[in-house]
């Protein structure tokens, strides 16, 4: 049996936080005991705990890479579990207190975003790089770009693993249940609809998503164009809507705790990220019922989204672009039916949440049978 901790520093519930609850429903209990460690408060416990796992709260831990306090309480931790693997998850504290305490670690990357300058040019990057290759015996990418990011910062390529993320198979609505869904969002029946979901920052582009709108609104397309979501970029989206007098056509349903019904009526997916993206999770899950996707070539969208198979990729800043594909898609039921097709295959080749879990559980048994960490077989993750 491995003894794994997951440390997360999350307080809410995010898309790391979804990923380790995705992998503390599927792990496998006969050959891994899985604890998770949190900050105290942080929302992810009471979603934790449905899976009958230890949990261990720590101060000094909510929404900071390092602190000192917070590393001096996970050693002590770490000490009295005596764990064969620490994954953490954006914690450098955690990292720093298993490698006090001996243990083998693993850091995963969720996020993708240029680097800074100061840790990718000259001795700043020779910092960044010595500092993360000591600090993680195996790093994971939940994209491409994730890892471009990490080796333009000086870490060692030969440690770090790509993984694209899974998730549950989102279940299909009867049709009098979709019916239900669309009006209670307000779509009218027949009326094709593109929806984007993801937190309203300002690099999710939902200005373009918007413009997108409005471009096909003047071609004389009758459509709905949903966000749902929450941010900072709110009032601006708003003001957008209003400006271009969208009213008729866009629609804005905030926080969704559930975005199964949404995901169910929606006809295409659109993600219009420019400034961070790994793997999108609703991506994921609008793949699983088989919902083409129109999104930037940004960061990791083309990992799982492949040009012409299951969507098309965009260059970001593109409405125009976007609103042609959008429309493609909207209009030509042939094309539309292939890229449903292979995005359904697709999910199920790549991107189940038992895919994923069976690819992280592969990195700590190579760990563990490896006292060095360093062989692990690419070609069987």
């Amino acid at each position: 049996m491995i003894k794994v901790i997951e440390v997360s520093s999350d307080s809410n519930i995010g898309g790391a936080g979804k990923c380790i609850l995705t992998f503390l429903r599927t792990f496998d209990r006969e050959k891994f005991d899985v604890c998770l460690v949190l900050p105290k408060g942080s929302l992810l416990k009471a979603e934790a705990e449905k899976y009958k796992i230890k949990i261990f709260e720590i101060e000094h831990l909510a929404e900071k890479s390092l602190d000192i306090k917070a590393i001096s309480r996970l050693k002590k931790l770490f000490r009295r579990l005596q764990p064969d693997v620490v994954h953490t998850h954006a914690s450098m504290s955690a990292r720093i207190a298993a490698k006090l305490c001996g243990v083998r670690i693993v850091y995963t990357r969720h996020s993708v975003f240029p680097p800074p300058k100061r840790i990718s040019r000259g001795l700043g990057r020779k910092v960044n790089g010595f500092v993360n290759n000591h600090t993680a015996d195996r790093i994971i990418a939940v994209a491409e770009a994730a890892k471009d990011n990490l080796t333009a910062t000086g870490i060692d390529e030969q440690k770090i693993s790509v993984i694209l993320n899974g998730v549950d198979a989102l279940a299909p609505m009867a049709e009098d249940k979709k019916a239900a869904a669309r009006s209670a969002l307000g779509i009218p029946e027949g009326v094709k609809v593109a929806a984007i979901v993801a937190r309203l920052n300002a690099v999710k582009g939902h200005k373009d998503f918007v413009e997108a709108a409005r471009i096909l609104k003047a071609r004389g397309m009758e459509t709905r164009f949903v966000i749902a979501g929450t941010g900072e970029m709110e009032d601006a989206i708003r003001e957008q809507i209003r400006e271009n007098q969208l009213e008729d056509t866009v629609i804005m349903t905030g926080f969704l705790k559930d975005v199964a019904p949404l995901m169910n009526v929606l006809d295409v997916q659109v993600n219009c990220s420019f400034g961070t993206e790994a793997t999108s999770l609703s991506l994921l899950e609008g793949m699983s019922l088989g919902k083409p996707a129109v999104v930037t070539d940004f960061g990791g969208n083309p990992g799982v989204i492949k040009d012409g198979e299951n969507g098309y990729l965009v260059p970001v800043h593109e409405p125009e672009i976007l609103a042609d594909r959008i429309e493609k898609l909207f209009r030509d039921d042939e094309e539309y039916r292939r890229m449903s097709e292979n995005a359904k295959k697709i999910y199920q080749e790549t991107f189940t949440a038992v895919v994923n879990t069976r690819k992280i559980e592969k990195i700590y048994a190579a760990l563990c049978a490896d006292e060095v960490g360093g062989r692990i077989d690419e070609s069987e993750i």
